[in-house]
């Protein structure tokens, strides 16, 4: 089967406006090219709350995921703590996504706490189309290469990172059968998320609009 069920496109991303995103149909029957899905160990949350300054008091949901489910995230921690905190909920945004898939609940509250207007739409359109369709996620999931641009008087950022998907796969909710793939350029992707603190907490950003570009040969390893 092949790996393109929901590949997600965008015209144009700048900072100062917001994304204007294409949804293109594919495989109906093997979701398993999500965009903006992802999640870490056993329990990221608390990760998050440790590592980001002035989260300590911040209930966060739980993105914590099945053992046959990891992602990893090799970014390297940037030194104004604005710009940390927003990479650090961009990939809770992936996390949450995931999460949503893992439970089989296209309302799982996680996703909503990391995410607002097109960027929660986003989200929740993908936890559906893989519940309708019978499948949820396994394997190994990597996202690298993290930039970070302040925008807006330092009010929002838009984080940008390649994701290398090869050996994340769609598994039968029912059956447990693993629709494995083989390697291709299709498993490289480049993600732009458009992050701000949250109305509710500054301690919190949220990811606001998204881009997925598929089939990046800059993020081929």
């Amino acid at each position: 089967m092949a790996r393109s069920a929901l590949t997600m496109t965008a015209a144009t991303f700048t900072a100062a406006a917001a994304l204007l995103l294409t949804a293109c149909g594919g495989d109906d029957s093997s979701p398993d090219d999500i965009k903006g899905a992802g999640t870490g160990t056993a329990s990221p949350s608390a990760s998050a709350s440790a590592s980001t300054p002035g989260t300590a008091d911040v209930k966060r949901p739980d993105v914590s995921l099945p053992e046959d489910l990891k992602l990893v995230f090799d970014f390297k921690k940037p030194s104004d703590a604005g710009q940390a905190a927003a990479l650090e909920d961009a990939a809770n945004y992936i996390r949450a996504l995931d999460h949503g898939i893992a439970q089989q609940d296209p309302n799982d509250p996680a996703y909503q706490f990391y995410s607002t207007g097109g960027a929660e739409k986003y989200a929740k359109s993908q936890i559906e189309a893989w519940v309708k369709d019978g499948w949820t996620v396994t394997g190994n999931d990597r996202y690298f290469n993290a930039t970070i641009e302040s925008t807006g008087e330092g009010k929002s950022a838009l984080v940008t990172f390649c994701r290398n998907q090869a050996k994340f796969y769609s598994k039968k909710v029912k059956t447990g059968k693993v629709n494995y793939t083989e390697e291709n350029l299709d498993s490289y992707q480049r993600f732009s998320l458009l992050m701000s603190p949250s109305e509710a907490s500054e301690a919190v950003w949220q990811a606001r609009q998204i881009e997925v570009q598929g089939r990046v040969k800059e993020c081929k390893e």
